[in-house]
Parts: C-alpha cells; sequence; structure tokens
C-alpha cells in the first residue's frame, strides 16, 4: 500500500514488465527474439499486434533496452536480459534517452510529423549502440504518411530500427507490413492472469479472495492492463480487502451458483421460475447482459465438460455441481441452449429494455427445453409410418392414416385417356432493367436508398443513357465511389451488367435542375393566366407558391391542353390558399 500523501502509481505502471521474463503469456515471441538476438539476426523494423492492454508497447520499450544494454560494467552488447542497470537501460526505462524516440501516431498523423522522422533517421546514434523509433497505434497515420515512410522504411541505415505498435493491423498497408518482422501477441489465459494478480496483491500487501482475483482475471478478457485498473478498483473499493461478493457487486456480474440455479430451472422448462431468478439477480445489481452471458459461458464449459470430464476450465471449486450437471445433460439440448443464448444476447444488447428483453429469452428457452431432439422425433415419426413402437420418453405417435386405396389395375379395362398437358400462358415481357435515368431515381427510391437518390436527383449530370451503359458528369458534391456503387447494385437489382463510367462533357441539366425549371416554367405560365392575374392584383403581397397538374380522370377524354392547379399564398394572411 502507498504511503498517505505520497503520489500515487496506479498497478498497471507500477508492476510494468522491465525484461522478457517478466512478461507474461508471450512465450513464443520471446523465445523467437532471444535467438535472433543470440544469433545476431535482429531485424530492422517490428510490427508488434494485438488487443490492448497485452504489452506492446511494454514490447517495444524492452526489445530497445535489449539491443542498446551495455551491461554493469559497460562492455556488454545486445542481450535478451538487459541489466537495468547501465545509464541505456535506466535513460530507457525512464523516457529521457536521445536515441530512443516514441511517436504517438493517434496524435501526429500527418506526413510532416513523418518527414521529421526519416530526416534524423540519417544522423548517427549520439550515445546508444542502435537508434530506435517506436511508433505507438501506427495504423492512425495518414496514406501519404505511410508513402512517405516507406522508403526508409525498407533500406534504412544499419544502425535505426523501427518498433510499430498497433492493435488494427488490418489497417496498415500491406506494403509496410511486408517490410517489418510481425509478432502477434496473444491473449494471456486467465489462469496465468490470476497467478500474476496473486503475486501483485501480496506485494502490495492486500487481502483477497482467490474467487475475487479469478472473477477479475476473467473479466480483463486477456488484458493484462485491463485487469490491473479492475483490480485498482477494487482495492480502492475494499478499503484494502477484496472479496469475491465486492468484485461481483462492482462488475455487476452474477454470482455463478446463481448462474447455476438459474441454467437449471430453465432447462427444466420452469418459465415462471426462471424469470423470478433473473429478476432476483437483476434487483441484486446484475446487468441482464452480463447474466446472458454468464449463462453462455457455463454453456460453453459445461459442453466442454461432457466431450472431456477430465478438463475443468472455468469451474474453479465448483466441478463437483458442474460435472454431474453436465453428465445429465445431453448435447443437442446444449447445442440448442447454446444457440438461443447467443442470439438472444444480441437482442438484449440492443433492447430498449434490456431485462425485459433477457426475460424473454429465458421463456423462450424454457419451453423448448423439454422438445425431443430432431433425431429422437424422425425415429418416432419412422415407428409410425412401420407401426413399431415409439422409443421410450420419446413422443407418442397418433393415430396412423391409411393411405387412399388405389384403383386395381384391370388389363382388359379401357385405360383412361391421357391427360393433355395444359398449354401455360407465355410469359409476360419485363423490361430488362430501368428503361431512362429518371427511371434509374426512381428505383432507387423504391429500393429504399435515400443518399445515393438524393445523389442522383442533385449531384449528376446525364451524358448518356443506354439499357446496361450509363456515362456521367459527377458534381463536386458527389462521392467519388458513386459510379461503383451505381453499377453494382443495377446489376444485383436487375439481373443484367451495368458499365457506370465518369465522362468529362457537360452532359444534360441535373434531374433538380430539370424540376425547377419545369417548375418555374409553370409559375410563369400561370402567372399570365387572366384569372390569376385578377386574383394576384385583388390582393397585394400574395405570390404563386406552387403549380400543380390535375391528373385526368380514368376514361375521360384528353384534352389537347392539361388543366393546371395554381396555389397562391398571401403573405398578410397566414395559411390561406387561393385556387
Amino acid at each position: 500500500m502507498s504511503e498517505p500523501g505520497s503520489v500515487y502509481r496506479v498497478l498497471a505502471r507500477k508492476y510494468r514488465p522491465a525484461t522478457f521474463a517478466e512478461l507474461i503469456g508471450q512465450e513464443a515471441m520471446v523465445r523467437t527474439l532471444a535467438n535472433a538476438i543470440a544469433a545476431g539476426r535482429i531485424a530492422h523494423a517490428f510490427i508488434l499486434t494485438g488487443v490492448r492492454g497485452v504489452g506492446k508497447t511494454t514490447t517495444a520499450r524492452i526489445i530497445a533496452r535489449a539491443l542498446n544494454c551495455v551491461g554493469p560494467d559497460g562492455k556488454g552488447g545486445p542481450t535478451v536480459e538487459p541489466c537495468g542497470q547501465c545509464e541505456h537501460c535506466r535513460a530507457i526505462s525512464e523516457d529521457r534517452h536521445v536515441d530512443v524516440m516514441e511517436m504517438d501516431a493517434a496524435s501526429r498523423t500527418g506526413v510532416d510529423d513523418i518527414r521529421e522522422l526519416t530526416d534524423g533517421v540519417r544522423y548517427k546514434p549520439v550515445s546508444a549502440r542502435f537508434k530506435v523509433y517506436i511508433i505507438d497505434e501506427v495504423h492512425m497515420l495518414s496514406k501519404n504518411a505511410f508513402n512517405a515512410l516507406l522508403k526508409t522504411l525498407e533500406e534504412p541505415p544499419p544502425d535505426v530500427k523501427f518498433i510499430f505498435a498497433t492493435t488494427e493491423v488490418h489497417k496498415v498497408p500491406v506494403t509496410v507490413l511486408s517490410r517489418c518482422q510481425r509478432f502477434s501477441l496473444r491473449r494471456v489465459p486467465a489462469d496465468i492472469l490470476a497467478q500474476q494478480y496473486a503475486k501483485i496483491v501480496a506485494a502490495e500487501k492486500v487481502e483477497a479472495e482467490t474467487g475475487a482475483i479469478a472473477l477479475i482475471a476473467r473479466a480483463a478478457d486477456g488484458s493484462v492492463r485491463d485487469g490491473l485498473s479492475i483490480l485498482d478498483q477494487a482495492i480502492a473499493l475494499g478499503a484494502g480487502k477484496v472479496t469475491e461478493a465486492m468484485v461481483r457487486e462492482m462488475l455487476g456480474v452474477a454470482d455463478r451458483g446463481l448462474v447455476f440455479d438459474l441454467l437449471e430451472t430453465v432447462l427444466k422448462g420452469d418459465a415462471a421460475g426462471a424469470v423470478k431468478r433473473m429478476g432476483d439477480l437483476y434487483e441484486g445489481g446484475a446487468d441482464p447482459a452480463l447474466a446472458l452471458q454468464e449463462l453462455l459461458d457455463l454453456t460453453y464449459h459445461l459442453t466442454r465438460l461432457k466431450l472431456a470430464p477430465e478438463s475443468g476450465d472455468g469451474f474453479e471449486g465448483e466441478r463437483g455441481r458442474a460435472l454431474p450437471l453436465a453428465q445429465k445433460l445431453g448435447m443437442a439440448e446444449l447445442a440448442r441452449a447454446w444457440q438461443m443464448l447467443l442470439k438472444g444476447l444480441g437482442e438484449v444488447q440492443c433492447a430498449p429494455s434490456p431485462i425485459q428483453a433477457a426475460e424473454m429469452v429465458l421463456v423462450r428457452l424454457a419451453y423448448v427445453a423439454d422438445l425431443p431432439a430432431p433425431a429422437d422425433l424422425v425415429k418416432a415419426l419412422e415407428g409410425a409410418s412401420t407401426g413399431a413402437q415409439a422409443p421410450a420418453g420419446g413422443p407418442v405417435p397418433g393415430p396412423r392414416v391409411a393411405p387412399a386405396p388405389r384403383p386395381p389395375l384391370d388389363s382388359g379395362a379401357t385405360a383412361a385417356p391421357r391427360l393433355q398437358p395444359r398449354e401455360m400462358p407465355e410469359p409476360e415481357t419485363v423490361p430488362a432493367g430501368p428503361q431512362s435515368f429518371l427511371d434509374v431515381v426512381r428505383l432507387f427510391e423504391r429500393k429504399r436508398e435515400p443518399l445515393l437518390r438524393s445523389h442522383l436527383y442533385g449531384n449528376v449530370h446525364l451524358v448518356q443513357f443506354e439499357l446496361g451503359r450509363i456515362e456521367l458528369r459527377l458534381t463536386e458534391a458527389a462521392p467519388r465511389d458513386l459510379p461503383n456503387r451505381l453499377g453494382q447494385l443495377l446489376t444485383e437489382w436487375t439481373g443484367r451488367r451495368w458499365i457506370v463510367s465518369v465522362s468529362g462533357d457537360a452532359g444534360e441539366p441535373t434531374v433538380r435542375e430539370q424540376d425547377e425549371a419545369r417548375a418555374a416554367g409553370l409559375k410563369s405560365e400561370a402567372a399570365n393566366h387572366p384569372l390569376v392575374r385578377a386574383v394576384l392584383e385583388t390582393f397585394p403581397g400574395a405570390r404563386i407558391e406552387a403549380v400543380r397538374e390535375k391528373a385526368a380522370e380514368t376514361g375521360s377524354p384528353v384534352a389537347e391542353e392539361p388543366e393546371e392547379d395554381a396555389v397562391i399564398a398571401e403573405d398578410p394572411i397566414e395559411g390561406d390558399d387561393f385556387l
């Protein structure tokens, strides 16, 4: 425990590994680096990937120390076990070494930042053996920044090393990945995390229950730093004493014994009892989504226990209850429970009321719990069709329905005339796609693609239209990938290939401009009508708001000139329309 009034360092920083031996769960990477350093086959660039909190930046700093350590006597070379006593080891540990530069790509993403870095590559190290550049979250660099780094990364000076760290390696260009030696840091298993946290708790002189440490290790989900943050919070909450009940309340996780009770109640088909138990968990502070997650976790481990009874992962102190339950349940029941809980977990996470969604999931699972397995149903149906007795425990077959008797075949009887095949109507000719660009716009409106429809309506000039081929000129507001998306969707919807290309020709006005020009023409025509002109003169301040064409009635003769309905709005009298 820290002294009152002293500057407190969080556990994640206080117990950060300083050597490869202190790294946990990354044995393959440590062995590879140790062999490379011992053989002098050290790559010029490394990229470390993995989820948050598994030690990427820590590993980068350890590599920098290993490459620059000179030993306590100042005569050592690169080593997998940095001494921690020489000037280089101490300076790198304290982030003040002039030849080891760390850069956060999340805040320095531009090409100018990379140019500043590559300009310094040309100079020799000031005091160390190697100049080391550590770039954290390298996937955040811009495209131009990556391009500026490529040449230097491929052929750096012999005394320069690059170490990149990222949580999203798929965002790093392959041209960069191909120039680096890649190490994927794996998630740390929960049992190894629990052992590490137990050592830290002992070093901190804090009382902690074994169940509490195991729970924190499971909640860490393979991230050492996440688990240390939870442990820090638990120590503060318990004032130096960490109990399992306190950690469960802090995390909103249901008690494992109560989760066992809930699963047994559900799989017995007791829907009312399952809803009551879930309500008790919810009132006790358990999160509904986490409760379903615990049920999923328990179902998974029961399945593993049924397949391999000697394994006991995830059942610290509860094997005596888990093994009989796993033996009693069938594989079909466990598989069905897994599928329904997995689907229900997604519903709970997006439902307006998570507790209601969780209860409905349990109700569904309870009502299918006593259904026979599909194989038993097939056997029962086969037994019913052959008159055999249904298997024990299976559904009772219903009365067998005798098939309708077939007429006896009489060789002397006159054969019934063969039925002539009915003449099928010829299929209607269906157009192979929109017949005009306006049809394309309407098609995107029907298919509920409002964003693309808006761009086609107002940000595209049609140059040429043929069935299966469209040539467009895009405005500045249109997205650059619009032609590609337009062609893909038209091909998918119409079943024929559409080619959409971009042209430099002026083309037609946009559909919006055509509609606006047409509306302006209708307003001008309506304004010249004697009746409308008289209305405008009679009501000063009135204006023509819109002009709508009157649809011709079905069956009525078509007039030579369609009538128009002019809507006129007057400013002083709000809401009055005059026809």
